[in-house]
């Protein structure tokens, strides 16, 4: 059972699952009524203020947010010197967006150490997106007030440096058609041609058979249910032919 707070106090109770979730990402605190306000949600702080004064994360979920995006950039800084700096902000922005900072704070069950108000506990916002990666940069605040840069920025690479090396290396797609052109087009101009080269079935349950080749040679090919379909198959078999097992 999740243990509660006296104000942004922590109980006995509430430290020991505190210890433990600070163990399972890696990192020794000492201020854990840091910790415990960075996991506070305003839900809760509202419903305890009737008693209490408690303290909610929204403060140091907005030191938490310049930290993250401090030690991305710095990383992407040190470590990918062909990026210009329109790339490096398109890229950071992509890594430390919402959707990125849910699937993060998910896997290492930060929902589960959440303080909610009864209403947000009911709604489902344990495991809303927006409350989680809001609650993993305040987790992130936390940690660099108590512990320090070096400490907080080694927690962030043992999360994400894995996620910033994809997207720095390979950059942002959402489809294997883009992604083959921008591989091939890298040392210039060449000519990709997708071609359907068949179907079969009925009128209204077609597969279709696509091929894409390069200055020429087919180099990859693909089938699908509509000829978009086919032809983004075709790029993903080239890229897979390449070496490049690319994930969307």
């Amino acid at each position: 059972m999740l243990a509660k707070t006296k104000g942004n106090s922590v109980t006995e109770e509430r430290r020991a699952e505190l210890e433990k979730f600070c163990e399972s990402i890696g990192v020794k605190m000492s201020r854990y009524d840091l910790l415990s306000m960075a996991l506070t949600h305003s839900s809760y702080a509202y419903e305890a203020s009737k008693k209490t004064y408690v303290k909610h994360n929204e403060r140091i979920e907005f030191l938490g947010d310049s930290v993250l995006s401090t030690i991305v950039s710095t990383y992407m800084f040190e470590h990918f010197n062909n990026l210009d700096e329109g790339k490096m902000t398109k890229f950071r922005a992509h890594i430390v967006c919402e959707s990125s900072l849910y699937k993060f704070a998910t896997k290492i069950h930060l929902g589960d150490h959440l303080l909610l108000g009864h209403g947000d506990e009911m709604g489902g916002s344990r495991n809303r997106p927006s409350v989680l990666a809001d609650a993993f940069e305040s987790v992130l605040g936390a940690i660099y007030l108590d512990c320090g840069l070096k400490v907080a920025s080694d927690y962030i690479l043992r999360l994400m440096q894995a996620e910033i090396e994809l997207v720095c290396t390979h950059g942002i797609y959402d489809d294997y058609k883009s992604y083959l052109q921008e591989h091939l087009q890298q040392n210039g101009d060449v000519r990709i041609v997708y071609e359907i080269t068949g179907s079969t079935g009925a009128a209204h349950n077609k597969t279709f058979y696509a091929s894409v080749s390069h200055d020429g040679n087919v180099i990859g090919s693909g089938e699908g249910r509509s000829k978009k379909e086919a032809e983004q198959q075709a790029a993903k078999d080239a890229l897979d032919k390449l070496g490049l097992q690319i994930k969307l």
